[in-house]
């Protein structure tokens, strides 16, 4: 049995799709407040549904009981309800996971955390790599994946880039390129790290198969749509005064990794693909693109905006 935490999530969601259709026994622990759409989702890919909280400790024994595997995604930055907190439940509720595996006899755990690129102090880094630590020390056997960013994330409307509308909004001046990543590709990671030997007590950095700039991936959209974008810039100066002035944890977190787009991630994928043999999703494919015509990046259809506030 694997036990998916962070299920009704975007990235949980994907990964048990993925488990499912490969034919292994998947539980979703899901909460009395988790959208009940994604939870009839989950119902429907015949997950056992299992109800707990990361800020529970006893509902993570119940959850893990009887798992050979836990695989957790969860996280505050998409998905809040009333009590989360970066410290509730990117910190305390993960180690209590850890600590509910261990007394459960769990023989895998893998941790979804994000690239470590990300060097900007932050809450949330501080969340992710204490796990990071906190796992290894476990005495599991673990899998750490450490993907770049999102498509579905920080190439969608969400974060400003909007292609229905031919409108992107860049952070800093997106000249710095991103080793972007599809979250169904971070899926097919987790599911294949289950059988790789190499996946075995390692720490796994994860990107596309190539790193564009945010300028480049918007000059592969307007070709993949035949419509020129209007650009919308938050200058990395903007950023850092967010950052130094937040007194929201989210906010200053959320700060630091628009700071860490801004000044770029690239991630070298021609290692782990040894070990993956996978074929991983570009943006242009992200994009649906169409065939390629010349398109002006020129400055008369680029402003300034101030930073998003959460």
């Amino acid at each position: 049995m694997i036990l998916v935490v962070g299920a009704t999530g975007l990235l949980g969601g994907e990964i048990c799709r993925q488990l499912s259709a490969a034919g292994h026994p998947v539980r979703a622990l899901v909460r009395p407040t988790s959208d009940e759409s994604r939870v009839e989702a989950l119902r429907v890919l015949g997950a056992e549904l299992v109800t707990g909280d990361l800020k529970d400790p006893a509902t993570l024994v119940a959850a893990c009981a009887g798992a050979e595997v836990v695989i957790t995604t969860a996280s505050t930055t998409l998905s809040r309800q009333a009590g989360d907190t970066i410290a509730s439940v990117d910190q305390d509720g993960q180690l209590q996971l850890i600590e509910a595996a261990k007394a459960s006899g769990v023989s895998r755990f893998v941790y979804v955390s994000y690239s470590g690129n990300h060097t900007i102090g932050c809450p949330l880094t501080t969340a992710k790599r204490a796990v990071e630590q906190a796992l290894r020390d476990s005495g599991l056997t673990y899998t750490i994946l450490r993907p770049s960013y999102f498509m579905e994330v920080w190439l969608s409307p969400a974060l400003g880039f909007d292609p229905a509308n031919a409108q992107a909004r860049i952070y800093g001046a997106g000249r710095a390129p991103i080793s972007f990543i599809s979250l169904k590709d971070v899926a097919r990671f987790v599911v294949r790290s289950l059988t790789t030997p190499a996946a075995r007590n390692a720490i796994i950095e994860l990107g596309g198969p190539e790193a564009l700039s945010p300028l480049d991936a918007v000059e592969t959209f307007e070709q993949s749509t035949g419509r020129t974008f209007a650009l919308e810039h938050v200058a990395e100066e903007a950023l850092e005064q967010q950052y130094a002035s937040a007194q929201d944890p989210l906010e200053q977190s959320f700060a630091a990794l628009m700071l860490g787009y801004a000044r770029g991630d690239v991630v070298d994928m021609s290692q782990t693909l040894v070990a993956f043999p996978l074929q991983l999703t570009s943006i242009r494919e992200f994009a649906g693109a169409r065939p390629a015509r010349s398109l002006s990046l020129g400055t008369s259809r680029v402003t300034e905006v101030a930073p998003p506030t959460l």
